[in-house]
């Protein structure tokens, strides 16, 4: 069909950002007329499909100095424009495709462009703009004999029902991966830097997940670290740079961090903001009953902005907060400082960082005032204790990655085990906004099973309350 603002309106309906997807299209049609729109069936590379807009047309581009038109089709995801479109090349049965850099068998295309998408920089436009540049310096299409066309006729039979949902059968292989999705254990690490690499190897180290996906978005050529996993062939370990390799994970862990020369800190969060909304959507895409557990900083705000831009429910969205302080204070206090019994109940919430405290769990038993208050006191002496040994203990990639492992290995054998995780912390403590501070959680197969509270101190809570109050003041300065 030709472009129609009222009609792509009513067939929009479901797409998360509707308006927005619109107007970008508004913009694409007026550059290529040409492209014609249309609601189809997409099928998903695990067998899942959906209802999507797709258009078709022409690039124009320049080869060895003649003109060619290649034609395309861009599938557009419902959590468009934070999501990349799914591109294909659409040959006639007198072409073939030159697979190459840029181009599967399937006629997929990937470029750079579509693996650092980012709204608002990312747009369909300079989209095709990519493609008419890497298609003038590598041909993806080719001349066919008549012979040769018979046989693409059957091929892109093939591709069609592949790439459009044309046949509601199922192949073997497809039921039986579903059945294997639905059993297996699999883990997705986002980001390449030392503590991605440094997750996968705890993860595997634990035998915490039956399959973990190493997810690098960034550009240009693998990491020494990427490159060494790929060398030395970890089991059960896939290195991609497509989001469709994470779907059906039980667990996405997200280790990205903006890496550039932002001015200011509200910049370098909005930096990371920004990164996030190009993978966050793609993301909960491919992983609708996925659990996502940040690890990118500040743990707590970014924690927040994968909420809002998943729109999965609190309980499926943590961070990994005050986790690794936690045990290593319970650690401290139960072995170093032989209080075994007042070690499960310390534990340390709040912000990472300077804004974290100690806290307590357990029931105060004592009967009388004055016993009450010793009990009181002697706790605190012990947690000063314990925080002083702690003191200057930094964090780095491989013991965070331990704790992360940990985290995973609860949530994926439904241990129902306490951890002081970042979780929605509105209506505790008296906060009143929406932000996510550290606290004793148990977690399940679906994330935060329930939250306990800590003893009420005044101290403690001024403190949540300070925290909370500077993290919402942060947030509220972000452009989601």
């Amino acid at each position: 069909m030709e472009f129609s603002e009222e009609t792509l309106r009513k067939q929009l309906g479901k797409y998360k950002f509707r308006d927005l997807t619109i107007e970008e299209l508004k913009n694409v049609n007026k550059i290529y007329p040409n492209f014609l729109f249309s609601m189809d069936t997409y099928t998903f590379k695990d067998g899942s499909q959906k209802d999507l807009l797709n258009f078709s047309g022409t690039v124009p581009i320049t080869y060895h100095g003649r003109s060619y038109n290649i034609p395309v089709r861009l599938w557009i995801l419902d959590s468009h424009p934070f999501a990349p479109p799914i591109c294909f090349l659409k040959p006639t049965v007198n072409m073939g495709i030159s697979v190459g850099k840029h181009v599967d068998a399937h006629g997929r295309i990937y470029l750079p462009y579509l693996q650092n998408w980012s709204h608002p920089k990312s747009t369909v436009i300079g989209l095709i703009k990519e493609m008419t540049a890497k298609f003038d310096e590598e041909l993806p299409l080719y001349s066919l004999s008549s012979s040769d066309a018979a046989r693409q006729l059957e091929l892109l039979s093939f591709i069609a029902k592949f790439s459009e949902g044309e046949t509601d059968m199922k192949s073997k292989s497809q039921v039986e991966k579903e059945k294997k999705n639905e059993t297996c254990n699999k883990v997705t690490v986002i980001g390449a830097g030392d503590l991605g690499i440094a997750c996968i190897l705890a993860i595997a180290a634990k035998g915490a997940a039956d399959q973990v996906v190493l997810l690098d978005p960034s550009e240009g050529a693998a990491k020494g670290g990427i490159m060494d996993l790929d060398i030395f062939d970890l089991p059960n370990v896939e290195i991609s740079k497509d989001f469709s390799a994470s779907a059906d994970s039980k667990v996405v862990v997200f280790t990205v961090n903006y890496l550039g020369n932002a001015q200011s800190y509200l910049d370098v969060i909005q930096s990371n903001v920004d990164l996030f909304r190009g993978i966050v959507p793609a993301i909960a895409h491919h992983n609708q009953n996925s659990v996502l557990l940040v690890a990118s900083h500040p743990v707590e705000i970014m924690t927040y902005v994968s909420w809002k831009l998943s729109a999965f429910p609190k309980s499926r969205v943590i961070g990994i907060g005050c986790n690794l302080d936690t045990e290593r204070f319970q650690y401290v206090i139960a072995n170093l400082l032989k209080a075994q019994t007042l070690g499960k109940e310390a534990w340390i919430i709040g912000e990472q960082g300077e804004g974290k405290v100690p806290a307590w769990t357990g029931s105060n038993s004592a009967t009388c005032q004055t016993a009450a208050k010793s009990h009181h006191n002697s706790r605190e002496q012990l947690a000063n204790r314990a925080m002083e040994v702690l003191k200057g203990k930094g964090q780095r990639s491989w013991s965070v990655a331990l704790s992360i492992a940990d985290l995973i290995e609860s949530i994926l054998k439904d241990k129902r085990k306490v951890h002081s995780v970042s979780t929605l912390a509105k209506g505790c403590c008296s906060i009143n906004s929406e932000v996510f501070l550290s606290m004793p959680c148990i977690l399940g197969t679906n994330g935060v099973i329930e939250t306990i509270k800590p003893e009420k101190e005044e101290l403690v809570a001024a403190k949540l309350q300070n925290s909370a109050s500077s993290i919402h003041d942060l947030q509220q300065q972000l452009k989601l």
